[in-house]
């Protein structure tokens, strides 16, 4: 399925692109990047997985992001079945309290990367199972991704 079609699927799958506001982003790769409200996310995805003409089955790589403005995920998933990729973004500007719904129901795999996410950056996802800190100890303060982040007691000066 080439990107153009598969945007247009997806433009039948969101209810009101206006009020959803996916966005379709034009950056340089060669697989189609889109941008989703946190709202619609685990619908998409869903979708993504399960129709037959998408069958995004693989989701090989779940980052965290701090934009400065906005906290969010990024997923990058493929089908293995009509070998083409997407990339999915979602972003918050809620900085104290971010909250995206998990996709680890879809995907096993989400499960650490979700935990890996919340430990680094602070990003809680919605009924995941075993939210809880995957590197840093329980008692470790604030998230050392961010770029607001800062500990004096570990700096590393020249």
């Amino acid at each position: 399925m080439t990107n153009e079609a598969l945007q247009n699927l997806i433009n039948t799958w969101i209810p009101d692109p206006v009020t959803s506001e996916l966005e379709f982003t034009e950056e340089e790769s060669q697989f189609l990047n889109i941008s989703v409200q946190p709202a619609d996310l685990h619908q998409l995805m869903f979708q993504l997985k399960n129709n037959t003409d998408t069958n995004f089955d693989y989701l090989f790589c779940l980052s965290g992001v701090d934009w400065g403005k906005e906290l969010g995920v990024v997923y990058h998933l493929e089908s293995t079945t009509h070998r083409h990729i997407i990339v999915v973004k979602v972003k918050t500007e809620d900085r104290e309290n971010p909250v995206f719904d998990s996709v680890c129901d879809i995907w096993k795999t989400a499960e650490f990367h979700e935990r890996e996410v919340f430990d680094f950056f602070g990003i809680k996802f919605n009924n995941h199972p075993n939210l809880k800190r995957l590197f840093l100890t329980e008692d470790w303060d604030g998230f050392p991704l961010r770029k607001d982040y800062v500990d004096e007691i570990n700096m590393i000066v020249k």
